[in-house]
């Protein structure tokens, strides 16, 4: 959550602070500010978006910083937008995070201190104030304070009297970009990626004091570097392209994503893959149990995972949402394989609940997308889906790349395991080389998707239904509904709509079926006409060539395999996205939500 962005160099600071912020809108966009240092301190914010809030060009300012605020403590008013001064105003501090003890610290500054907002962050500029009266230097006052704090966070400091920008980093995410006359800062590499993609990962414990022409990074006493590297995509990836929205675009990137999820990792005729991973065949065989861990989107990718899994590794599945994860007793840590999927890497309940499976001594693995993420930095094993940015709150073609990915890992361990032969391993890899164009032809029939959406954005509710590799797919399907359109929308496996859901069904709840291989789909047609006798429109996703007559739309999935209905939820987000843009919706930046979830 947050957005957080600095520059300091010789370039135009206001312009470039506002361009970044702008590019981590997707972050937070209840309030944004920004404080630019030019001999004094220059505050401006306000509540509401980026494209409001009114920055003067200050052509003497050498450096700044800047926040867009996801609201957690005190609502999105002017007042709580950050930055946040000290009394004097010449320290300004903004923050991505929370502050579990600021209100014992709050009391405990009491009278000496004026406070003029609702939030934890505000107690850190006070703090950073009373530290400099004791100490000169700006990066010894950050470490004093950062000592004192509980909880999470990212933070960026900067003062009248000092060079620079001052960065700490808690469990939430800061990466430091590179150029040969400036740097920057941000909460991810889109913050700058038009600058420059040479950059540098902070870790937990990490303060940096970051200068024109130089970078300072010390974790408790010591003096550390970190590796500088380059990510391997440009500032057209993080663009709209000519498209009205980022979700958009990024569905009708799926064909690419998933063609980059498995380049250079197959060989369909030994039927194998190349993974990288230190995963043994002895350790492979001797696995009891794999626990995959995630949220949201990238939980009902793990849910699609675990059929794959359980289906050709022969192995026991188990799939937590990662904020209610326990490692419970009866389980050997080290016959237990731990799998966390995340696309930002930083998801902090994704990342508490894979400590407590490191703790408890098992092995782990991480399936995300970003290079130099704290799940790859903490787990075992890593592998990128490789997906490239994904700016939309609403995650589209990072699903498709993680369960392809996962499919690779099922591979992987099927082989390993002997659980499949080289040629039902081929027969897997020919059914994933197939997704990116049956992707694009789902894509190219958007245009009765949209007929589709138009003719039922009006319905009261949304039922979305499917079996065995069709029931994640219709989770996923009504998420995307509820995020972007603010409908009520749920999806259920279908045995489960005569066990009480079905009660709701009426003329005006629309009925999306997941009808493909691998979804048990002669059964659930029968709990498809269950809904149709009640009156409601079914939409069917299907890849049957002669769709069943019960139908009052059908979309054809072209005929693939078990990957069919990843091919099908991509209608599901065309569904989701042209009943949102139907009805005015801020597609990409939805109510209340914000893309990268690190606060738990």
């Amino acid at each position: 959550m947050c957005g957080i962005t600095g520059y300091i160099g010789d370039g135009d600071c206001s312009t470039i602070i506002a361009r970044s912020l702008k590019n981590l809108e997707y972050r937070g966009y209840d309030s944004a500010g920004v404080a630019l240092l030019d001999g004094t301190l220059e505050v401006h914010k306000q509540s509401g978006q980026i494209d409001d809030l009114t920055i003067p060009s200050m052509p003497n300012a050498t450096c700044g910083i800047g926040h867009t605020r996801w609201s957690t403590h005190g609502a999105p008013t002017d007042a709580n937008a950050h930055p946040h001064t000290d009394c004097s105003g010449d320290v300004a501090v903004v923050h991505n995070g929370i502050i579990d003890n600021y209100e014992a610290f709050k009391r405990e500054l009491g009278d000496d201190h004026e406070f003029t907002s609702e939030t934890d962050t505000e107690v850190i500029a006070h703090l950073i104030e009373d530290a400099l009266a004791d100490d000169a230097d700006l990066r010894d006052a950050v470490e004093d304070v950062v000592a004192m704090l509980e909880g999470s966070f990212a933070i960026a400091v900067t003062a009248v009297g000092h060079e620079g920008i001052v960065a700490a980093r808690q469990d939430s995410p800061l990466v430091i970009g590179h150029t040969d006359d400036a740097t920057f800062l941000g909460s991810d590499v889109t913050a700058f990626v038009e600058y420059t993609r040479r950059v540098t990962f902070l870790e937990d414990g990490d303060i940096a004091r970051l200068t024109e022409s130089d970078v300072t990074i010390t974790n408790g006493d010591t003096l550390v570097e970190r590796e500088r590297q380059t990510v391997d995509w440009d500032a057209d990836a993080a663009e709209k392209g000519g498209y009205e929205h980022y979700m958009r675009k990024e569905i009708h990137e799926q064909p690419h994503a998933v063609r980059q999820a498995l380049s250079g990792r197959v060989d369909e005729l030994a039927g194998a893959v190349d993974l990288d991973l230190s995963l043994s065949r002895e350790y492979c065989n001797s696995l009891d149990e794999i626990q995959i861990i995630a949220c949201g989107t990238s939980y009902y990718a793990g849910l699609y995972a675990a059929e794959l899994l359980e289906r050709h590794a022969d192995v026991r599945v188990s799939v937590h949402v990662a904020s209610e994860y326990e490692f419970r007793g009866n389980r050997d840590p080290w016959r237990t394989l731990v799998v966390a999927v995340t696309q930002s890497g930083e998801t902090a309940d994704t990342l508490r609940a894979l400590r407590k499976a490191a703790g408890a001594g098992a092995r782990t693995l991480a399936v995300t997308n970003t290079v130099g993420s704290t799940v790859a930095r903490e787990v075992d094993d890593t592998v990128y889906i490789r997906s490239g940015p994904e700016i939309g709150v609403a995650a589209t073609k990072t699903f498709a790349s993680q369960v392809t990915t996962l499919a690779l890992v099922t591979v992987y361990l099927g082989r390993q395991r002997n659980a499949i032969s080289s040629n039902e391993a081929s027969t897997i890899l020919r059914g994933l080389s197939a997704v990116p164009g049956a992707i694009q032809q789902v894509l190219d029939a958007e245009p009765a998707v949209r007929e589709t959406a138009e003719e039922y954005a009006d319905g009261d509710a949304f039922f979305f239904i499917g079996r065995r590799f069709g029931h994640p797919v219709a989770l996923e399907g009504a998420l995307k509904l509820k995020e972007i359109s603010y409908d009520h929308a749920e999806g259920f496996p279908g045995g489960e709509l005569k066990h009480g859901p079905l009660a709701l069904v009426t003329e005006q709840t629309p009925v999306v079926a997941v009808l493909t291989e691998g979804t048990n789909a002669d059964e659930t047609l029968h709990n498809v006409k269950e809904v149709e006798s009640r009156g409601a429109p079914v939409i069917g996703v299907t890849s049957e060539t002669d769709p069943n007559p019960v139908f009052d739309t059908a979309l054809e999935v072209p005929a693939i395999g078990l990957m069919e209905p990843v091919v099908a939820n991509v209608y599901l987000q065309l569904f989701a996205y042209h009943v949102a843009n139907q009805k005015g919706r801020s597609i990409d930046k939805p109510r209340n939500l914000a893309k990268s979830v690190t606060v738990e």
